[in-house]
């Protein structure tokens, strides 16, 4: 039998419960049914990883670190470009911080990375927002009761840097090795033969994720990613952005399948 890992990126009830702060529409749905394919196959499973957004209030990509000139917070989905900053359309709340936030949304650019986003404050660090939601959680100790243990990997809680991505921040803080490239997480899901992709959203910290990861494999290593489709949804008004994910990784190897057709054998 293949030695199969199930990636789930952020299955967090900020993200998948219609309460959650930043619901994604199709989310719970997704959730149970991969909290019925864990459950299932728990006894298939070589390897459970989760990764788990995990922010503070204070967040370079949340409402209270930006005002405009008026001294008004942007609204939630608002997109702060560098040249926003540049002419002071958005400003830091706290002076001291504008070098900073004018340097980051530059490399933002530079990088080619998503311009910077305003979100919902989510996923906040000891709120409920942050958990992960029962279904994945049912499933997760089904797997923990072969005595295995599911890894857990948390990124988000540098204000100074989004992390869409569980491999690396959008732009990396020098001083936090936690914003730096997560060669853990790769090595160990490079040890086995597929790696089964699910979780939320695909638009955004699934495509950033695995895109990274993508980076470091080799050509060949690329081609064990498995897209569980029924197991992921887009942010509503971003959903090309997910179809351009899919079909980018797809043509570099990666299949697709759904918990209810994969094969294991």
């Amino acid at each position: 039998m293949k030695k199969v890992s199930l990636l789930i990126i952020d299955p967090q009830y900020d993200f998948c419960d219609p309460a959650g702060s930043l619901f994604v529409p199709g989310a719970e749905a997704d959730m149970l049914r991969l909290g019925a394919f864990m459950s299932s196959n728990a006894h298939k499973l070589a390897d459970v990883q989760i990764t788990l957004d995990s922010h503070h209030l204070v967040d370079i990509a949340h409402p209270i670190t930006w005002v405009d000139s008026h001294g008004n917070h942007p609204n939630h989905f608002t997109a702060i470009s560098a040249d926003d900053v540049r002419s002071g359309k958005w400003r830091a709340f706290h002076t001291g911080w504008q070098s900073h936030f004018l340097d980051y949304v530059n490399k933002l650019e530079a990088g080619n990375r998503y311009p910077l986003m305003i979100w919902p404050p989510h996923c906040l660090i000891g709120t409920v927002g942050a958990t992960i939601v029962k279904p994945v959680v049912d499933g997760m100790l089904a797997f923990e009761k072969r005595h295995l243990v599911a890894g857990k990997t948390t990124k988000g809680s540098n204000p100074s840097t989004e992390h869409y991505s569980a491999v690396k921040a959008e732009v990396e803080d020098p001083r936090d090795p936690s914003t730096k490239i997560n060669d853990r997480l790769i090595r160990t899901l490079n040890n086995y033969d597929e790696i089964l992709i699910s979780g939320e959203a695909l638009s955004h910290c699934v495509a950033n994720t695995i895109r990274d990861i993508a980076e470091v494999f080799s050509d060949e290593d690329v081609k064990k990613f498995v897209l569980l489709t029924d197991t992921s949804s887009s942010v509503p008004g971003f959903e090309q952005l997910g179809t351009d994910f899919v079909n980018e990784m797809m043509a570099k190897g990666m299949r697709l399948s759904t918990t209810a057709t994969y094969q294991f054998n």
